[in-house]
């Protein structure tokens, strides 16, 4: 990509310099020059907030089969990894159109209700009470290792029924499937893809299969016996949600976690305002989502033309809607909207978990993981602080810290 992108050119350019440490700049740029970008790697970039809710709820398609011949096609082709030619996540419920979409997800929906996340918080407080002992003993810490990551993958792994397996493989299987959702031009990058769906796939299919022989009370045995109008999954469909739910049950909440701690530490007023209003914790989770999306971007694929300011997307067109922009839109929210407000009463307005068909199905486990684990976090340790460098993932699109080194006495 660097190759076909001129360094100082006005385009969406996720390898400038600088950009995984802090991507807003540019993404102000493009928002105030050219919001609804066609860019030369065939896809259509969309910055601006109103722009991308409205996208987000049009109904338009997520299915890659949909694309029109083109340069984003034939990238998907050279690389291997268009629709229907790797693994099973392309028949997950997060790449399917109605009426598949609405078939898989309404047998899931049922387990991620307002009221069955609810009765999971004091799970939720016992776990991360429990991490906070462990934290404090250690006195320093990689709040990634030691908290953003293990909560959320204990709580998803409890809900599914997961028997104890090789956390750490399918935790760098997972972190290599997620790349998937960002625009890859790499092919190597694309074969790690292609390899990590393929072997989290069969561990899945093995997993599935100790539960059939040990079924519980929990989200996998429910699945397995799950039916729609008549109708179950297939063998395929089923290790695609299971998937699906392993690896987005946990991948977006450590960045959610991560980034509004990290958020916190470097506004010192703000974390003085939760420890003095702790209150605010559920606002303030709003606005850590608004102000450092732990997604920065979703796609969508137009099935025909679409006008957005003035401009006519073509009909087969992969679109990214920037969520990490649209929550920094001045134009929504504010002149301040650069800035962390937890008491921001607009922060609910945040677009990160999506909108329409595909709003987030676990938008509310994750935000009382997140609430709960960073207020209680900044009420027990009061002299909380970085202790060393924090070094980002990578990811264009799952941003967040790979290491969090702070301190705690």
């Amino acid at each position: 990509m660097t190759d076909l992108i001129e360094p100082d050119a006005l385009l969406f350019n996720p390898f400038m310099p600088g950009f995984f440490e802090d991507p807003y700049p540019q993404y102000k740029m493009l928002r105030d020059e050219d919001p609804v970008q066609n860019h030369p790697l065939g896809f259509w970039f969309v910055s601006r907030f109103d722009d991308v809710s409205a996208l987000l709820k049009a109904g338009l398609s997520v299915e890659v089969g949909n694309l029109a011949p083109g340069v984003m096609m034939d990238q998907l082709d050279s690389l291997g990894i268009e629709d229907g030619k790797h693994g099973v996540l392309n028949m997950s419920m997060l790449d399917r159109d109605p009426p598949d979409h609405t078939r898989l997800r309404s047998l899931v929906t049922k387990v991620f209700t307002r009221r069955a996340v609810a009765a999971l918080e004091p799970k939720i407080v016992a776990l991360v009470d429990a991490v906070l002992d462990r934290m404090a003993e250690k006195g320093s810490f990689d709040l990634v290792e030691e908290l953003a990551f293990p909560l959320p993958f204990a709580v998803i792994s409890e809900m599914l029924g997961m028997p104890p397996t090789d956390h750490a493989r399918i935790r760098e299987l997972s972190g290599t499937l997620v790349r998937s959702l960002e625009v890859v031009t790499d092919e190597e990058v694309a074969r790690a893809i292609v390899n990590a769906d393929i072997e989290l796939a069969a561990i899945t299919r093995d997993l599935i299969e100790w539960k059939r022989a040990n079924p519980g009370d929990d989200l996998l045995t429910a699945l397995i016996a799950a039916e729609h109008e008549g109708q179950v999954l297939n063998g395929d469909e089923l290790v695609a949600q299971v998937v699906l739910l392993y690896v987005a049950g946990h991948e977006t909440t450590v960045n959610l976690i991560a980034n509004g701690v990290n958020a916190l530490l470097r506004n010192p007023d703000q974390l003085a305002l939760l420890r003095e209003r702790p209150d605010l914790a559920g606002n303030a989770v709003e606005e850590f989502l608004r102000y450092d999306s732990p997604v920065q971007q979703t796609r969508r694929i137009t099935t025909a033309p679409y006008t957005l300011r003035d401009k006519e997307i073509p009909a087969g067109t992969f679109v990214l809607a920037c969520l990490g922009s649209a929550n920094r839109d001045e134009r929504f929210f504010g002149a301040d909207a650069g800035e962390l407000r937890i008491d921001r009463p607009e922060a609910r307005h945040q677009v990160s978990f999506g909108a329409g068909p595909h709003h987030c199905l676990g938008a509310a486990l994750a935000r009382l993981e997140g609430q709960v684990a960073v207020s209680r976090l900044v009420q027990r340790f009061p002299d909380l602080a970085f202790d060393g460098q924090l070094e980002w993932n990578g990811r264009i699109n799952l941003r967040g810290p790979a290491k969090f080194p702070v301190r705690a006495t």
